[in-house]
């Protein structure tokens, strides 16, 4: 079986040999549909025979595979490589297992009783999207009925919350969006552009373009002070990274002079690395930075090295008006693309085998570089990476006005992203610390249908508050 030609979804071709069933079936076009629409609204489709049972549940393309049952227990498969087509050997199943298997073409969930079997599947079409895999909240270790819990008080606390989505072991056990929200529109990231921007000076870092310690004016001679203080000589990249540059206040930048000039020319009254200032014109700079050394924009660096690796598609990012990406802010993407940026981080920046950002850059970008306050209660106290905020227990994240949100919680080996429109950021954490944090669990849970239902239901059924609505028509 051949890679289809046809251009056209190809999820289609499935054929499953065993020494106890042949079979093969060919989804319909109008099954497959639309691919963005295959992966938000599962097709199943059964194939039977000689007491087997082979039943898609949901297409989740990724580039690599996992064989894991439902206790989370590893299974171990044989692979080989058979022109376009992977070909994976599964053996010794007991009457009544259910295996979630994991390929380059969708998530394959298997029931029944065989010695030995030999499936192939074919690769999708080129581009097809890549979602997370998904999995119930219980199999995973989360309680439906906290995550519900969560929900309802982020509905009823926040005004007002536009989407979230929680990762645990690397799958999606609850999402939701808040009509007119939805999983395919893009949102605003504001100031979370700051922690993309972050990963490109890792990975330029990485390649030998630049360094933590070069000094900022090395790259900008031609923009710089006829006469620079010797402060403003001082500040070094990881200066920029960490809000550390040694200004009292952000320089407000215009149409009238250069971005560049513009912070160059700005007053440095502090000792670069004493002083934390949120700066996103330093965010700027670091974006800047990265096209000098590179050549290319922060966008069309990250597209090949992080964006298309994620299948995060179509990352709309605007410019300044020297043509440098913003990097500080204005990254549309959505709700799932957080949530794989924050998994890979979560993994060390590693993606199905390949080490998309070095593990040691993401260990320096997550850590505590500076302080920044002192109050134990506000997670704006908890320290500074190299854009991205410490949290409270244990966790990090990057963040942006108005309530946008990538927390990384390592201990819990969980993602959470969500997006809103809020004036109160701090709120909007504590519900997540208070709410959703319990419903996390070390082990799995017993199968719970009858909340995950219930949670599915108040999912599908969030609208954004009125008074939200009303303000942003205004």
């Amino acid at each position: 079986m051949a890679r289809s030609a046809t251009a056209v979804n190809d999820w289609r071709s499935l054929a499953v040999k065993s020494n106890c069933i042949h079979a093969a079936h060919f989804l319909n076009s109008h099954h497959a549909g639309n691919q963005h629409k295959c992966l938000n609204h599962p097709h199943r489709m059964t194939l039977t025979g000689f007491g087997w049972q082979f039943q898609i549940i949901r297409f989740a393309p990724a580039f690599d595979y996992e064989t894991r049952a439902v206790d989370g227990t590893p299974v171990a498969p044989s692979c080989a490589i058979n022109g376009s087509i992977k070909l994976y050997r599964l053996v010794q199943f007991l009457r009544g297992s259910k295996v979630v298997f994991v390929t380059t073409t969708g998530i394959i969930k298997f029931v029944g009783l065989a010695a030995a079997s030999l499936v192939s599947i074919a690769y999708p079409a080129e581009g097809a999207s890549m979602a997370l895999p998904r999995s119930s909240p219980e199999a995973q270790g989360v309680s439906s009925s906290g995550i519900r819990a969560y929900v309802e008080a982020a509905n009823q606390t926040v005004n007002t919350m536009h989407s979230f989505m929680l990762v645990r072991h690397g799958y999606v056990v609850a999402e939701g969006w808040w009509k007119p929200e939805a999983a395919e529109k893009p949102h605003v990231m504001h100031s979370l552009s700051k922690s993309f921007t972050s990963t490109a000076v890792g990975l330029a870092i990485a390649e030998g373009k630049l360094s933590l310690d070069d000094q900022v004016l090395k790259f900008f001679p031609e923009e710089a002070p006829a006469n620079p203080s010797e402060k403003l000589k001082a500040i070094r990249v990881r200066d920029l990274l960490t809000m550390n540059s040694g200004h009292e206040v952000e320089v407000k930048f215009t149409t009238n002079a250069p971005w560049v000039q513009s912070f160059l020319a700005h007053p440095v009254p502090h000792k670069p690395g004493t002083h934390f200032l949120y700066n996103t014109p330093g965010t700027h700079m670091l974006s800047a930075i990265v096209r000098k050394v590179t050549g290319e924009t922060v966008l069309d660096y990250l597209k090949p090295r992080l964006f298309e690796p994620l299948g995060i598609e179509n990352p709309v990012w605007g410019t300044s008006p020297q043509g440098n990406t913003l990097g500080g802010w204005g990254l549309y993407i959505r709700t799932e693309d957080i949530a794989k940026f924050g998994q890979l981080y979560l993994q060390h920046g590693s993606w199905h085998g390949k080490q998309l950002v070095p593990a040691s850059w993401v260990a320096q970008a997550t850590a505590k570089q500076v302080s920044n306050g002192s109050d134990p209660t506000k997670d704006w106290d908890q320290g500074y990476g190299f854009q991205f905020w410490e949290c409270r227990h244990g966790a990090y994240r990057g963040d942006g006005a108005n309530g946008q949100f990538c927390i990384v919680m390592p201990e819990q080996d969980s993602v959470v992203a969500i997006t809103a429109d809020t004036r109160d950021m701090q709120a909007e954490l504590n519900v997540v610390w208070d709410k959703l944090l319990p419903a996390i669990q070390s082990g799995a849970l017993p199968a719970d249908p009858v909340e995950e239902l219930k949670l599915k239901t108040t999912l599908a059924s969030l609208e954004v508050h009125d008074g939200a609505a009303n303000r942003k028509a205004k």
